[in-house]
């Protein structure tokens, strides 16, 4: 059965790890945002730390990030 994730609570702002690269336009311009959804085993909401994102998020199960992490990986030639 399928939970809606947007029906959830959103993460403590401090849940949130910052994944940053580029930083063009002063701290944390350039970061993407990962926290756990609280009440869920394993799915997590994804943020954009511009102001433009600001108030605005996604939500996945771990088994959708995980096929998009690889995917892009591939795509992009990335290794670990």
């Amino acid at each position: 059965m399928n939970r809606n994730l947007y029906a959830l609570p959103a993460p403590a702002t401090d849940a949130f790890d910052d994944f940053c690269g580029g930083n063009a336009g002063g701290p944390h311009e350039t970061c993407v945002s990962l926290a756990a959804i609280p009440g869920t085993e394993a799915s997590f909401a994804i943020r954009d730390s511009k102001p433009e994102g600001a108030g605005k998020e996604l939500r996945f199960t771990g088994t959708e990030l995980d096929d998009f992490a690889t995917g892009w990986v591939r795509t992009r030639g990335l290794s670990l």
